[in-house]
């Protein structure tokens, strides 16, 4: 469990009602959890998480340590490549598309979207269209 106030007075009065009612050992201030780090800045009062070593291995199981960075908004020139006319036609086509992972490329990218990198969302929404018929273009 993982308990955040304003106040720690706050923390302290929760866990001794929750231990009240449960066994419960405190492991002290959390570093990450479900797979995000959590940073805290206490002179600047601010708190934030990151999933820096999630993307880093996310990129190393599908081979992208040396993509090509580009930013997430789609520019003029990839907004052609969101089309259906590039999904597969043949069964030739389909049969090599379907040995690349391209439904899990889009499913762990989601997953830092939903946690920590909402502006990844529209280029995610894009290319999710064609998780059932995704071309190389794709």
């Amino acid at each position: 469990m993982l308990i955040v106030a304003k106040d720690k007075s706050e923390v302290e009065k929760l866990k001794a009602q929750l231990s009240v009612e449960f066994s419960m050992k405190d492991l002290g201030l959390a570093k990450n959890i479900l797979g995000m780090e959590i940073h805290k800045d206490v002179k600047g009062g601010r708190l934030w998480l990151t999933q820096e070593k999630y993307a880093r291995k996310v990129f190393e199981r599908f081979n992208m340590l040396d993509a090509k960075l580009v930013g997430t908004h789609l520019v003029n020139h990839f907004k052609h490549q969101f089309s259906a006319t590039f999904c597969p036609l043949d069964a030739m086509e389909k049969g090599l598309m379907s040995k690349v992972p391209y439904e899990s490329v889009v499913g762990s990218l989601m997953y830092l979207m939903v946690c920590t990198r909402p502006n990844i969302a529209y280029a995610l929404g894009k290319v999710s269209k064609y998780m059932v018929n995704p071309g190389k273009v794709h």
